[in-house]
């Protein structure tokens, strides 16, 4: 064989020229990503791997480079600060800085999804959009940890029920059904997002047409990707990658998916 003729000199030389020419295969580094239930953004299925939007979205940013794998790491909506402070994991998508991080050391991105929550209840000929005036005399059913604008974006469970008649929950679907099954003492008023309610009507349109929308959001979302400081990708490395995203209108298609609207502060990023 040509190599076993080789000297040990010519041998050598030959290694080198290999190694000059060959590009160096380094192993991406993997990013964590923590996510909790957040339907349509992000949910988990039976086998616990990660559904919705964040899904969708962490496929396109791994399959566009290679230097960082980005890998989901499930908490909750409540133990999300303490998984945070623990180094469990270190980016969070879809968040807004305001939901109780300000004591924790983040860094944000630029705007990458807007939505909004409303009130629904069931629809009966007695009620209007009056119904929703005053909360604090309806029985309301809420999901642990989440911020809601009517309480203050207070998350406390405790605080919440000192002043609000409400029930906490795990999910969007369970106080849908409470509402549904049209239990008064337990659930009069829900809060889901604007994008979860379009996909329920889609999906349940028998159902939707039983329930009574708000024309008031509870909240408008402006949320962004929130980043340790200190680490690969950066927030600025991090934003450079979304844009390659956001320029060839996939993430456009993406939110299309969900029914979300493309933020019109990203239009400068759109071709």
């Amino acid at each position: 064989m040509i190599v076993q003729a080789l000297s040990g000199g010519a041998m050598r030389v030959l290694l080198i020229i290999v190694l000059l020419f060959s590009p160096l295969v380094q192993a991406a580094s993997t990013v964590r990503v923590g996510a909790y239930p957040f339907p349509p953004l992000a949910g988990f299925d039976e086998q616990g791997a990660v559904k919705g939007l964040l899904s969708d979205l962490l496929d396109e940013l791994n399959r566009r480079q290679d230097r960082f794998r980005f890998e989901v790491v499930e908490t909750t909506p409540k133990r999300r600060y303490r998984d945070y402070d623990a180094g469990r994991f270190d980016v969070i998508f879809f968040e807004s800085p305001r939901w109780s991080w300000q004591d924790h050391d983040i860094e944000s991105t630029f705007v990458i999804l807007r939505d909004a929550e409303v009130y629904i209840a069931l629809d009966k000929p007695d009620r209007d959009q009056s119904f929703f005036d005053n909360l604090a005399e309806r029985q309301i059913v809420g999901v642990l940890g989440y911020h809601y604008g009517f309480a203050g974006f207070d998350p406390v469970e405790g605080a919440l029920k000192n002043r609000f008649n409400i029930t906490m929950s795990r999910s969007h679907a369970r106080n849908l059904k409470l509402i549904q099954a049209d239990r008064p003492s337990l659930a009069e008023v829900a809060v889901v997002t604007r994008s979860y309610l379009s996909l329920y009507a889609e999906r349940n349109p028998d159902r939707y047409d039983r329930l009574l929308v708000s024309d008031k959001i509870d909240q408008a979302y402006r949320l962004r990707v929130l980043v340790r400081p200190g680490i690969e990708p950066s927030k600025r490395a991090l934003e450079g990658i979304l844009k390659d995203v956001i320029a060839d209108g996939t993430y456009r298609a993406l939110l299309s998916r969900y029914h979300l609207p493309f933020p019109e502060s990203l239009e400068p990023l759109s071709r």
